[in-house]
C-alpha cells in the first residue's frame, strides 16, 4: 500500500464530493487511481481528463510511488 494526495478540479471535484484527499491504495499507476475513484465504468471520463503526477502532466501508464501528489483535470473553460 501507498499514500498518494489527491485533488480534484471542476466536475471531477462535484463527481467526488470533495476538492482533495489522501488515498492509500495498490494501484500501481494513474489510470488505476482513477479507476479506483471514479469506477471503471468512467472510462470515457478519463478520455478527456489529465493526469498531473508531482505537477507534471504524465501518461496514465505512469507509475505511482509512496507520497506522489496526484490530480486529475478535466477540460476547462472560462472567459
Amino acid at each position: 500500500m501507498i499514500a498518494i494526495e489527491v485533488t480534484y478540479f471542476g466536475i471531477l471535484s462535484e463527481k467526488r464530493g470533495l476538492t482533495h484527499e489522501n488515498i492509500f491504495t495498490a494501484v500501481a499507476d494513474a489510470s488505476g487511481l482513477f479507476a479506483q475513484v471514479f469506477g471503471v465504468d468512467n472510462a470515457a471520463l478519463r478520455g478527456v481528463v489529465r493526469a498531473v503526477v508531482n505537477d507534471e502532466i504524465v501518461s496514465w501508464d505512469c507509475v505511482l510511488r509512496d507520497g506522489d501528489q496526484v490530480a486529475f483535470l478535466p477540460p476547462m473553460s472560462g472567459g
